[in-house]
Formats: C-alpha cells, structure tokens, sequence
C-alpha cells in the first residue's frame, strides 16, 4: 500500500500540511506539480511556493508548468508513473491530467459538498454565520469541486472562530482525511456518493467588492463578515473623519448587542475603546490598520491618533 506512486499537486501552506503528513507517514511521493514562482514584494524577486520550498527541501521531484496541457509537462508527468494523484488547494486540471493515473486523481476541499463549492470555502463559511463545516475528498470530474464524493469529515466553527483559525484546524483535519482516502483507494475499498448537481451556497472568490463591510447590515452579519476575513484578505472600510476619508481594514473585533440611538457607522472612542454604532448594537474594535500606519491594536492607535466628533464608517 505504501509502495503506491503519488503525485501531490498543491501550492499555498495548507497544501504543505497535507503533503507534509504523507511525507512523515511513509507515503511513496514520487513528484509534487505546483505554480511557477512569481515576481513579488518591492524587488519583485520571484517567491516559490510553500510547496516548492518545502519539496525542494524533502528532495521530491518538482514540475512547475504554465500550461497544464504543454506536451512537455504532460510527458515529464507521465514519466513520474505515477499510480495516484492527490490534488490540495491547486487549479482545475485539464482532463489530459486528471485521468492519467491508473488509480484516479481525488481532491481535498475545505468544505462538506456539495455546499461551498468554489475558491474560498473557508472564509464563507464563517461570513454565513455557519455552525459546522468540514472537509470532504472527491474524485476529480470535468466540472469545478462537482466530482462523487469519498470521504468526509467535519468540525465545529466556534462563535468566535476566525478564518485564520479554521483553516489551521481544516488543515489537520484534511491531512488525516487524505491518509484514510489514499488507504480505501490502495485496498480497494472506496464507495463513492454522487453529488447533486445544484448547490445552495457557493464560495465565489474574494475581491474588494464583496469584502467590503456594509454598515447597514445586522449585527451578527458585520461581525461574521471580519471574523471570516480575519486575517486574510480582510475586511475593510473607510473612515470619514477630520474632513479626510481614510482606506482602513478591520481585525479583531466582539460584538455589543445594545439598543442606541447612534447615527448607523457612527464611530464612538475613549482612551481606550473604539465602537462602531450598528442596529441593534455596536462592533467593537480590537484591532485595525489605517492606511499608511502598521496593524495596530486599537490602544495603541488612540495613543497617537484622535478621531473627530462626528467621524463615521462609510
């Protein structure tokens, strides 16, 4: 079972995890594929992805190709003779791909399908105010996280759970979900659930459109929407105040339910607190990041930085 030839395809840090347990487990990874380095940072040196590093390190053969159909990435592929492939937080694979090993090409996505089918899962699961999400393995088809689904296994989200944490746990949770797949896959043992072909909720990609705090929202959505984007991409804002409007994005806050008669977006400071007048109650801001200044907890940036009288969120 172990004697299996793997071929891992992922790029950011979660995918390392899972790579990283088949690695201390004794799983025969025989190539990892992932994204070409790219330009980043002022000098715009070329970074290598957490997988590369970690590869390169773990002297696991590497492929970086642009196009997933370039005949010879295909055949360099095809070299590895590879029985599996094991696809974690990549991109859609051409079907030249995904049917080549003789054992199939599953996925791991951070989501019990075939709700939050898309590019963050994570994150929208939090910004609606879930209570329970998972993560789920599925054999690859010609559609986007559609595939008939393996295993899957869930956890709870926490009142106060941030994406950064959940996606820590998801990943632990994911790496052991991979191991148990690869073992019903070796032992001939999977039992597949098709999946319905309609959703009810999606994870669309994130973009400054839809992380952009709406003020006028309840409560509970403001707050679930920065705990979902905490600490990326985050949650952000303008400030109007001192006749100046400022490019601000939100932490770390609670919430306060509270009937007021505040101004919605009304922001409301002392020494050490700062609030955001909401219905029926106010977030509170722990940590925050103005434009041109550090992140900063709030303390520390009312130390140096007074808001006006009638200073409000936009």
């Amino acid at each position: 079972m172990k004697n299996l030839r793997i071929v891992f395809l992922g790029t950011p840090d979660f995918a390392v995890t899972i790579l990283d347990h088949l690695v201390v487990y004794n799983y025969n990874v025989v190539g990892v594929v992932t994204a070409v380095d790219k330009p980043a940072g002022r000098g715009r040196k070329l970074r290598e992805s957490a997988v590369k590093k970690y590869a390169t390190e773990k002297n696991i053969t590497i492929l970086q190709p642009k196009n997933l159909k370039n005949s010879d990435f295909v055949g360099d592929l095809k070299q590895l003779k590879a029985d599996l492939f094991i696809v974690v937080a990549f991109r859609m694979l051409p079907k030249i791909v995904w049917q080549m090993p003789i054992m199939g090409t599953f996925n791991l996505h951070a989501s019990l399908l075939p709700e939050y089918r898309g590019a963050a899962p994570i994150h929208w699961s939090i910004i609606n105010g879930e209570t329970k999400t998972g993560v789920t393995t599925f054999f690859i088809d010609d559609k986007i996280d559609t595939g008939e689904i393996i295993l899957q296994d869930d956890i709870i989200i926490l009142e106060d759970e941030t994406v950064g944490s959940l996606h820590d746990k998801l990943m632990h949770l994911g790496a052991n979900l991979v191991a148990k797949t690869i073992d019903l896959i070796a032992n001939g043992k999977v039992k597949t659930v098709k999946q319905p072909k309609l959703e009810k909720k999606s994870a669309p990609k994130l973009n400054a459109d839809n992380t952009k705090i709406d003020w006028s929202a309840s409560l509970d959505n403001i707050y679930n929407k920065i705990r979902g984007l905490n600490p990326f991409p985050t949650a952000w804002t303008n400030i109007a105040t001192n006749t100046t409007e400022i490019y601000t994005k939100i932490y770390d806050v609670e919430k306060i339910e509270e009937n007021h008669d505040f101004t919605i977006g009304k922001i409301i400071t002392t020494k050490k607190e700062m609030k955001v007048a909401v219905k029926n109650g106010f977030i509170k801001i722990n940590e925050i990041k103005l434009s041109g200044k550090r992140k900063m907890d709030v303390k520390s940036l009312l130390n140096g930085f007074s808001f006006s009288e009638d200073s409000k969120m936009l």
